[in-house]
């Protein structure tokens, strides 16, 4: 990654417990000027729930009811050669998230105009297509990703959902994250999920290449990070405050990953009720606990610190407002304490 250094700015995941767009946009910009990231609001309705969120335009797709699935006792045919025609021609158009099911991206687009001086980048993100297939069903409860047809289709899909928002973003600033979010990668590897290595790979690298800009994943679970760091991304997103120990098991990924120039982001701040007990200083000290743990395996610091964000171990919805101001409050705050203790005071290019 070579658009500029990351080091050790904040960010957020995504969702926010808001129901006005507006009033959560206010909060990003507030704690998170240099990379905000747009606000997810599934409490305002089911639409944007991460999962509906990105849905609109698949194939056979029905929602009703707070459930999302798809009907293959419908004709998919003319949806799925809508879908193919675009993903050949490249008409990210086809991939259009429209406001109803993603209010906090139209508004914070329309709150930073006009560019604000502070800000570095603008974050976006997109639910990924292991999550995506294996939470969508169809009629029968199956999930999606199991039905090779199918399977194709929504990394397809979401590539052009991938693309389209970074297109928008673009508008706003040149320089774009787009994190594909892949919850359920902490399930790999269990009886509940039948995937390989090579499908969890394909799938991640068919929508990373929709993406021209800086592409992460996030994943707020234990996984075999060693799968992760084998793909293309450039930021790896994990929670940090439960699952430091996880990531250290893999030293030898996560070194020729910061030697190509990738970025650690690390979930350091809780997004449950711990939040409203932790200080800046005790998530420092956390944050350096969990890079010694890789430092002890012989991973340098100062890589670490050259190639680090700073974010809230998930997303934030469950919290109350209250919360989830502290938690970004947190974020920023970790942020700046650790900036200054290693000198990164520059965060542009």
């Amino acid at each position: 990654m070579s658009e500029f250094e990351l080091n050790l700015l904040p960010t957020a995941v995504g969702s926010l417990p808001h129901e006005e767009p507006k009033e959560a946009c206010e909060l990003v910009m507030k704690y998170l000027p240099q990379i905000p990231a747009w606000p997810q609001l599934p409490k305002r309705t089911f639409l944007e729930n991460m999962y509906a969120q990105f849905s609109e335009g698949f194939p056979g797709i029905v929602l009703e009811d707070e459930r999302i699935y798809v009907d293959r006792g419908r004709d998919l045919d003319p949806g799925l050669e809508r879908l193919y025609v675009a993903y050949l021609e490249n008409d990210v158009d086809y991939g259009a998230t429209s406001p109803e099911y993603a209010a906090g991206l139209p508004q914070l687009i329309t709150s930073l105009v006009p560019r604000p001086s502070s800000l570095v980048a603008i974050k976006g993100q997109v639910t990924g297509p292991i999550s995506w297939g294996l939470t969508v069903v169809d009629q029968n409860r199956r999930p999606v990703l199991y039905d090779e047809v199918l399977a194709d289709a929504v990394a397809k899909h979401l590539r052009l959902k991938a693309a389209w928002q970074e297109r928008e973003l673009r508008k706003i600033a040149p320089t774009t994250i787009i994190f594909v979010d892949e919850p359920y990668l902490c399930a790999f590897g269990s009886a509940f999920v039948s995937l390989s290595r090579e499908q969890v790979v394909q799938y991640l690298e068919e929508v990373f290449a929709g993406i021209e800009g800086i592409k992460g994943t996030h994943c707020c679970g234990n996984t075999d990070w060693s799968i992760v760091l084998s793909t293309s991304l450039d930021i790896l997103n994990f929670d940090a405050y439960s699952y430091a120990e996880s990531l250290s098991l893999y030293p030898d990924d996560v070194k020729a990953f910061l030697k190509r120039g990738g970025v650690i982001a690390w979930g350091i701040v809780p997004n449950d009720e711990k939040v409203m007990d932790e200080t800046v200083e005790s998530l420092v000290r956390r944050l350096h606990d969990a890079m010694s743990l890789l430092v002890e395996k012989g991973v340098p610091l100062d890589d670490m610190i050259n190639a680090a964000l700073i974010t809230p171990s998930c997303g934030l919805r469950s919290l109350s407002i209250e919360a989830a101001e502290r938690a970004l409050e947190l974020t920023a705050a970790v942020s700046a304490a650790m900036r200054e203790r290693y000198g990164q005071t520059s965060g542009s290019q």
